[in-house]
């Protein structure tokens, strides 16, 4: 028993260990945007809305609502509500797109398979009763109108968080550097502040190759310093200039305020939402610490450091009142560690901004994985923590416009206003999402999520008014961006949907590819062929043309389907999906490769090593069923499904070893959104195409591998498996084709003005000045075997 208590204790106190060691690393990378607004925010509060007075109203009144914003957005709202709303740990505005899109049939994302439901991360919260389906569920699913609305509203957010992305380095480095203005001259400040701020961005960025880990290794303890630095200060200038500040806390003062200084008043609060800047790196961080920990770090922490930070400069600044004292963070700190607190503070915003730059790289490849991005290089920097890339084009991208941003505005005034707005923006994205995953997904009553999306709606509409109404005063860079972005991106979605509905209206009959061969001129040569399509099913037509150009094809041939689903991840022994097209004498297979939205892609060295593994597995898998040794179906669900006992379907192949328990089979319930289409041929193959609703019945199809007649004898059946996979390795040793599409987009004709501009204009440039297919899939160019495919959509 003794012994027992023991192993827990011990159990409880390794836990407990690594959750304190995960939040002290949080500090490095969460919170460091967060941690660095003292530099800024009064400063920006006071640019011009607002004066210092005697009466101090306007500092105390200012002081008072910074207190009740950080305790209401990041604390309340960030910690005890949203982060509950994980994606299987994942955090941020796609999460919350696909655990939505996983609860309500509201996806726009082409080739959704029923059998991506059966994926162990495709969790949901409770098992959706149809009888129960809230007003809303069945709102959202019936109008189709409302999913776009939906997809527009995530990329917004995407956009911002872009956006944010652009304006914190510049903002928070050029905030620590505008330090030396106490330190030098007016005249020498002018002219070293600009050139240091972009010297240390153009260094930031061109380190963001070596990745994360390489650079970020004194993250937490830069940061950690900084937070005890002016939690310091804070306390030194409380105690020295004003111990009563602490009666600002007082609702009383944010009605003060407002009532003496009005419209002023309200417009100064584009300034002081600076902030919860970082807020949201809370959540979209979730992934790579626990709930715990960021919640550890924040409330006895991050929240106390600011809250000190702040009531210590307005206890300065209400006994300074003389014009020779300008508002801002420098002003408060004593002179003789002013030099040693500036250094802490460009360490600490260049931390701040690496944050941020990370999270923007983490966002657009979640969006490109989900088709709502144009394809870019993704290097993956580091072999063991999973998560950390480096996009190229984007990072120079950034780096032109951070420093044109510094250069252009040239003071925090714009800056933060521009800053503020792209905030507000993700937030109230961030507040709406988390309302229909309250109704959706943990089925709380409407007026749960309404209250919700009322008190914090209402607070952000708040401040995101006040940054509104400053548009000419630097808020139109971030919305002007923000159109750019979601043009951009909903262009590229739109096209990508319309090209995989031009593929399956125009796919190919099987029996067109089973009756190929000699007879017709048809030879199959030696290797292995990887069509690549993005349909699930039936034959593409870039193989038709292929065939039709150039009469051969490969003795094996594979169609392989690399596809994301609304997951954040999904498990290696999950990912492939195998079946055969045709009889196994006709050596062809289908391979859908399935990947989450966080998911690394691996190179084509190792997918093709392990394509090759899989298919051998499926073939053992295929022969040991026919023979009786795996039995894994019912005849009820084969009476269910109507299809015919010579149909060929799916299985999921793991990574296990075969010799062990077998791969399992994938068991679906059909939708009305999904229509089983059989092919009459010899042996046929049953497929689950994707289209609308057309009157279907809901059934229930199985997919299994299929089987042989019972007649046939086990020395044979060896023989046969035998052949099969000297086939499949004799055509690995003489090669590997990747057979590709490559495609011209075309509005067709009577196609409206704005279609024809989308399409023929700004989707076809989008796709010569993006990364190819090839480039993307790492496909060696000389074994790339490309087919012209025009698509008039």
């Amino acid at each position: 028993m003794d012994l027992d208590c023991g192993r827990c204790w011990s159990t409880s106190k390794t836990s407990w260990k690594n959750t304190l060691l995960l939040a002290y690393q949080s500090l490095g990378v969460v919170y460091g945007d967060l941690s660095i607004s003292p530099l800024y925010v009064y400063k920006s509060s006071f640019a011009e809305d607002i004066q210092h007075s005697e009466t101090n109203e306007e500092i105390l009144g200012v002081l008072s609502f910074v207190f009740w914003t950080l305790t209401l957005v990041p604390l309340f709202k960030y910690v005890f509500v949203v982060l509950r709303a994980d994606d299987n740990g994942e955090g941020g505005t796609i999460a919350l797109y696909s655990l939505i899109c996983r609860h309500a049939k509201v996806s726009l994302l082409p080739n959704r398979q029923v059998a991506d439901e059966a994926l162990s991360t495709y969790k949901l919260e409770h098992s959706p009763q149809a009888k129960n389906s809230s007003r809303v569920k069945l709102l959202l699913e019936k109008h189709k109108s409302l999913h776009t609305a939906l997809l527009i509203l995530v990329l917004l957010g995407t956009c911002m968080v872009i956006g944010d992305g652009l304006l914190t380095p510049a903002i928070s480095v050029f905030s620590a550097v505008s330090g030396l203005e106490l330190s030098m001259s007016k005249d020498r400040h002018q002219y070293a502040v600009i050139p240091i701020t972009c010297f240390i961005l153009v260094c930031l960025f061109a380190l963001q190759h070596y990745g994360t880990h390489r650079i970020g290794f004194c993250f937490a303890p830069v940061v950690l310093t900084w937070l005890l630095c002016i939690s310091a200060l804070g306390l030194y200038n409380i105690f020295r200039w004003n111990p009563h500040v602490y009666k600002a806390l007082s609702p009383y003062y944010m009605f003060k305020f407002l009532k003496k200084t009005r419209k002023r008043g309200w417009m100064s609060l584009g300034g002081i939402l600076l902030c919860i800047t970082g807020s949201e790196a809370m959540f979209a961080d979730l992934g790579h610490f626990s709930y715990t920990a960021i919640q550890i770090a924040f409330t006895f922490m991050v929240y106390p450091a600011l809250i000190l930070a702040y009531m210590g400069q307005a206890a300065f600044l209400s006994k300074h009142h003389d014009t020779n004292y300008q508002i801002g963070f420098y002003v408060s700190v004593p002179e003789h560690v002013r030099w040693p607190v500036l250094v802490i503070a460009i360490l600490a915003s260049v931390v701040g901004s690496q944050a941020i730059i990370s999270g923007t790289f983490s966002i657009i490849n979640q969006s490109q994985s989900l088709g709502c991005f144009p394809r870019v290089k993704v290097v993956h920097t580091s072999d063991k923590i999973h998560g950390q890339i480096y996009i190229p084009e984007i990072n120079w991208t950034l780096m032109v416009f951070c420093i044109a941003v510094a250069i252009g505005f040239r003071d925090v005034k714009h800056m933060g206003n521009a800053s503020g707005l792209a905030v507000m923006a993700v937030m109230l994205v961030t507040t709406c999402l988390t309302s229909l995953v309250i109704i959706l997904c943990w089925h709380k009553p409407p007026i749960v999520a309404l209250c919700f999306l009322l008190f914090f709606g209402s607070i952000e509409l708040l401040y995101f008014s006040a940054s509104l109404i400053k548009f000419l005063e630097g808020a139109w860079l971030p919305i002007l961006l923000a159109l750019f972005l979601v043009s951009v991106m909903f262009v590229w979605h739109y096209a990508t949907v319309k090209k995989y509905e031009y593929d399956l209206h125009n796919k190919v009959s099987l029996e067109w590819l089973l009756a190929l061969g000699p007879s017709l001129g048809i030879a199959r040569v030696p290797g292995i062929g990887l069509v690549f399509t993005d349909l699930t099913s039936g034959i593409p037509a870039n193989f038709s043309r292929f065939v039709t150009n150039l009469p051969a094809f490969h003795r094996v041939l594979v169609f392989v389907c690399v596809k994301s689903v609304p997951v954040p991840f999904v498990p290696p022994a999950e990912r492939y999906l195998v079946g055969r097209v045709g009889p196994p004498a006709h050596r062809s297979y289908r391979c859908i490769v399935r990947y989450g939205y966080r998911d690394v892609h691996q190179d084509v060295d190792s997918f093709e090593s392990e394509l090759v593994s899989k298919l051998a597995d499926f073939i053992r898998f295929d022969w040991f069923k026919a023979r009786g040794i795996i039995d894994t179906c019912n005849e009820e669900d084969g009476s269910r499904s109507g299809a015919s006992s010579g149909d060929y379907k799916l299985a999921v192949i793991g990574t296990v070893g075969f010799a062990g328990t077998p791969a399992f089979e994938i068991e679906e319930d059909l939708q009305p959104a999904s229509v089983s289409v059989g092919f009459p041929t010899i042996d046929s193959v049953t497929d689950a195409i994707e289209m609308e609703p057309v009157g279907v019945v809901e059934r229930r199809v199985r997919f299994a591998v299929g089987y042989e007649s019972e007649a046939d004898s086990r020395p044979e059946m060896d023989i046969q498996l035998r052949e099969e996979l000297e086939d499949l390795y004799g055509a690995q040793q003489a090669g590997t084709a990747f057979i590709l599409g490559h495609s011209h987009v075309r509005a067709k004709q009577g196609s409206s003005l704005l279609k024809r501009l989308a399409i023929n204009i700004g989707y076809n440039f989008l796709r010569r000045n993006c990364r190819g297919p090839d480039v993307a899939l790492k496909v060696p160019p000389a074994s790339l075997l490309e087919v012209g495919m025009v698509y008039v959509v």
